[in-house]
Formats: structure tokens, sequence, C-alpha cells
């Protein structure tokens, strides 16, 4: 073997050997961040994805009448007020007397979705419902039999509704998230006026949340100013009040707060007291109330952000401004208030997301007409167990969410609110 060989074998070994510590390397690092990534993959990504899953789902009318289903989708209306063919009410009135009773009980709570009164109908004809008919299959006998317990099931509405309820994934949810629905003819409308709420109720969680940030960004900035230029201890003081709320229980907090502002409370008194007024302020279960509680409880989330980028900018920029002959307030707008933006941005994000999806705090010291979008997903949620409307809502917050955080990634930058930069 020749010198030359011999190198060339040699350069091979080593290469090969810096190949398997680099698979090693890699390998080493990806166990390391495995259980962080299980941990966003099971507690993040699987909970959106149920989300989104829930939001569509449709199964209950398969489960409870699956051969109704299937007779349903071969029917193809013509006409508005056509009704379907007999193999449907023959269908469907040999499957809702065998069913399990759970089970219709769960199609005509969907059903009830579509039609208001359609669960009453459903279950009071199953209630109805002794020996069929030994004649059933012969056309015409199902029809009249159902008309005979209620006049209802010859109106084409209830069997476009259950149509529309049939398939396995519905955009109903989604639809009603944003006040829209489906009509019998298959078009995208807009709801009723008396059921259009829920655009309503969006627009007031954003109002909320985005004047809840304002202000707190209006009283957070000279206070993280403060906890930066002040004495040593002044600041530990000002950095403990503002962590304090965080110690302290979310309900505890309101109901101090409750306390505090109710027509016989502190506030009241202590106005009445001073003869600045000569009937107590209505200041709890309103607007007014929620805006108080409710920059109480964000404000740290916005001073906190503001005061670790305050931190890290020397003083010396201020001074060196002012030594050029800069008036303080120009200082300030092209040198300080710039360097700061990034913090500002991370407050405002934090503030406006926490804020948009806060659902205790609203429901105790808000009135009816001021509740935002987290109490009815909870609602539906706790209350009527209707995970579909809870989720479909949910998507349209996190939808906002996420758009408001592009908006501030956009304007301010990613690197910037992230602190890398």
């Amino acid at each position: 073997m020749t010198p030359t060989d011999r190198d060339s074998t040699a350069t091979k070994a080593t290469r090969h050997a810096w190949d398997r510590a680099g698979k090693r390397r890699r390998v080493t690092s990806l166990l390391l961040v495995a259980p962080l990534l299980i941990y966003i993959i099971v507690t993040f990504m699987l909970p959106i994805g149920m989300m989104l899953y829930k939001a569509v789902e449709n199964v209950e009318l398969l489960r409870s009448m699956p051969q109704t289903v299937s007779a349903l989708s071969r029917w193809t209306p013509q006409e508005p007020g056509e009704l379907p063919p007999d193999i449907v009410f023959t269908t469907f009135l040999q499957e809702i007397s065998a069913a399990p009773r759970n089970l219709v009980g769960e199609a005509a709570r969907r059903l009830n979705y579509e039609v208001s009164g359609y669960r009453t109908l459903l279950t009071s004809t199953i209630r109805k419902l002794r020996v069929l008919p030994d004649d059933l299959a012969e056309e015409g006998v199902a029809r009249g039999f159902l008309a005979g317990i209620d006049k209802r099931w010859e109106e084409p509405a209830y069997w476009h509704a259950m149509k529309r309820a049939s398939p396995a994934y519905t955009p109903y949810y989604m639809l009603a998230a944003v006040d829209l629905t489906v009509d019998d003819a298959g078009q995208v409308v807009q709801a009723p006026e008396e059921q259009r709420t829920y655009v309503d109720i969006l627009l007031r969680t954003l109002k909320t949340a985005a004047v809840v940030t304002i202000v707190c960004a209006l009283l957070g900035y000279p206070l993280a100013n403060l906890m930066v230029i002040a004495p040593r201890p002044f600041s530990i003081a000002l950095i403990i009040a503002v962590m304090l709320p965080f110690w302290t229980s979310l309900l505890a907090r309101t109901s101090a707060w409750i306390v505090l502002l109710q027509r016989e409370g502190l506030v009241n008194s202590l106005l009445g007291s001073l003869g600045l007024i000569q009937q107590p302020l209505e200041l709890i279960f309103n607007t007014s109330g929620l805006y108080i509680v409710m920059i109480h409880m964000m404000l740290p989330f916005m001073v906190l952000p503001l005061y670790s980028t305050m931190k890290g900018i020397p003083p010396q920029f201020m001074r060196a401004s002012a030594s050029l002959g800069a008036h303080p307030v120009r200082g300030f707008l092209n040198v300080y208030l710039p360097m700061t933006l990034p913090g500002v941005g991370a407050g405002v994000l934090l503030t406006f997301i926490v804020t948009a999806g806060y659902y205790i705090t609203p429901s105790l010291v808000a009135s009816a007409r001021d509740q935002m979008i987290g109490y009815f997903i909870a609602f539906f949620a706790n209350t009527t167990i209707n995970w579909g409307m809870a989720s479909a809502l949910g998507i349209i917050l996190l939808v906002c969410t996420v758009a408001v955080y592009f908006l501030a990634a956009r304007t301010v930058g990613v690197r910037q609110l992230a602190g890398l930069k």
C-alpha cells in the first residue's frame, strides 16, 4: 500500500468517526428535548387538535339512527316544501322505537340546535309510541302515523333540519359562532336577528381587552420607569407591590374589589365623607367596575416586561442626548422610547391575550350585558355540555389571539418580542 493510499484510508476513517460522533450528538440532543416535545404535544397541540375536532364533530344522529341518516342522504329535495320519501318516515319510526334512550336524547339535543322545539317534538313522539302498525312499510302509512302523533312531522323544515344534522362533520358550530347558518336550500346565510349574538360578544371582548391594554400601558410605562430610576429600597418596594397580586388568590382579589366598590363599600363611603358625592356611585356589576378590576388584575402583565426592557437600557444614552443639546422630550421620543418598544410590544401582547381570555373576574364583577366570550365558552362546556359550540367559540378566540400576535410581530418584530434583540 502506497503512502497516498494509507493517507486516504486514514482520512476516510477519520470522516466516519466524525459522522458517528455527530449522529451520537444529534441523538443525545433529541433525547434531551424529547420530554419538552412530548409535554408540548400533550398539553398544547393535542388540546387544540381536540378542540378543532369537536367544533366539526357531528355523530349524534349517526349513533342513534344510522339507517335514517343513510336514507336522508339519498333525498334531494327539488322544492322548498317537499317532504322526504316514505322510506325515510318508515326507517325513522323503526329506529327511534328501538334506539337506546340516551342516544335518542343526544340526537334530540343536536336537532334542537337546528330548530328550537325539536327536542320536545322528538321526545314527546317517543313517549307516544306504543305499537307500530303492521303495514308500516306501505306507502303513506308511516307518514300518517307520525302526523297523527304530531302535525309538525308534516312540516318540511323539521326534515330539512334533520338532513342538515346528519353528516358526520358539520359547519354548524363554526357558522353559529359568527352568526351564520345554513338554510333549507343549503346556502350560508345570516342567522335570524334574534339569534345574532356571538359577533357582538366577540367585538365586546376585543373592545374590553383593547381598553384594558391601553390603560395598562399608560399606567404601566411611568410605573416601570419609576421602578428603574428609583433608589434601591423604594424600587424593591415597588417591585413587591407589583408582584403582590400574583401571590394572592384571584378569587380573593376579585371579592376584595366587590367589597371596595359596592354601594356601601369603602370607596363610596370615603367619597361621601369627603363631600365629593351626594349619592353612592354604581361602581360594580357594570362596565366601570369591570374596567377597574381588570386593569388592576392586568397591570403586572404590562409592568414586568417594561421593567425588564428598561432595566437593560444604559442611562448614559439619555445623558448623551442631553449633552448634545437635545431637549428631554426629544431625547425621550428619539432615544429612550424606541429602545423600550420591545417591552411595550411584549406587555401589550401579553395583556391583551390574557384579558381577552379572562373568565372568572368578568363573571363576578360585570353585568350580564358585559360578559366576555370566555364566559360563554365556560357556559357551553360546563352547563349545557355543548362541546361543539364551546370549541367553535374557542377557535374564534384563538384566531383573534393569533391575529393580534402576528400584528404585534409585524409591528415590533418577533425577535424583539422574544427579547432576543
